[in-house]
């Protein structure tokens, strides 16, 4: 029955977005090359240290959709049986733990359905908050820039003002000391905005890896549940009071409510056969 339903698909179409996303943000630093580098250089450490976490974000990004490949081919192979000289999958590791081998006929009851489900969508949580940690450092690390920025453009201010000579009778000298004053804080002023730039522009770059990351997650988790659904019995582990049957392996459910069967028939023959045999003998009595 489970392999009557469509594979589980693989992510490549959310990693295709990916590159192309990647391409794109490529080719315009390309083209903005200059005037990036010109931002850079305003704090090389700091700008620095965003890009290097921007990267290490991005690299991540594709290794959470990369290392679904595995667990979505565990999947199809073992719907089909053949997963038996396949490696134990990392996300799905409780999963093939408690289905076991692929040869036998596998019925989950609801509840193992959803510790299941339950425990993988834990996984890729865990897997999530990484990246959407990133992605607050990336803007943190920007309005660092900024504010470090602004105080050193203020400090820079007050000690151009306070190294005026207004006492002097030129007034060149006067609009010389000024510019030179004014340098430092233009200085300031453009590792704030620079910072600023770097550390917004990486969180939006990181944002939409995180976003189709996601969403493949998302997907094979819907596929996974669709899967598990077609396996599910919703009447195993239930007895006819109401109770749960503890103790009984699932793929042993199947076969012991067709034997109930068996036994229920074989009882209604027996009943008929000596229904059959008491009749003429109390026809012939009276």
């Amino acid at each position: 029955m489970a392999q009557d339903s469509p594979q589980l698909e693989q992510p490549m179409v959310h990693l295709v977005h990916m590159a192309v996303f990647t391409l794109v943000v490529a080719v315009l630093g390309a083209v903005l090359y200059s005037g990036i580098k010109g931002a850079f250089m305003a704090n090389p450490f700091l700008n620095g240290l965003i890009l290097t976490t921007l990267i290490l974000g991005m690299v991540y990004a594709y290794s959470r959709v990369w290392r679904l490949m595995p667990e979505v081919n565990w999947v199809n192979n073992f719907r089909l049986g053949e997963n038996s000289d396949q490696p134990l999958p990392t996300l799905l590791g409780p999963m093939a733990t408690m289905l076991g081998d692929a040869s036998r006929r596998t019925v989950l009851s609801p509840a193992s359905m959803r510790s299941l489900l339950d425990s993988l969508a834990s996984r890729l949580d865990e897997a999530r908050d990484l990246l959407r940690y990133l992605v607050g450092l990336l803007i943190f690390l920007g309005l660092l820039g900024t504010f470090w920025g602004l105080l050193e453009t203020v400090t820079s201010v007050g000690d151009a003002i306070r190294g005026l000579d207004v006492t002097s009778a030129q007034s060149s000298s006067v609009f010389e000391e000024l510019k030179n004053g004014l340098q430092r804080p233009l200085a300031g002023m453009g590792l704030s905005f620079s910072s600023s730039l770097f550390g917004l522009a990486g969180s939006l770059i990181l944002g939409f890896m995180d976003l189709k990351a996601s969403q493949a997650q998302n997907r094979f988790y819907h596929d996974l549940e669709d899967w598990l659904s077609t396996i599910t019995d919703v009447q195993a582990g239930t007895s006819e009071a109401g109770t749960a049957s503890a103790g009984i392996p699932a793929f042993m459910r199947i076969d012991m409510q067709g034997l109930q069967r068996a036994i229920d028939r074989l009882a209604q023959q027996v009943e008929q056969g000596q229904g059959a045999g008491i009749s003429p003998t109390n026809g012939s009595g009276g």
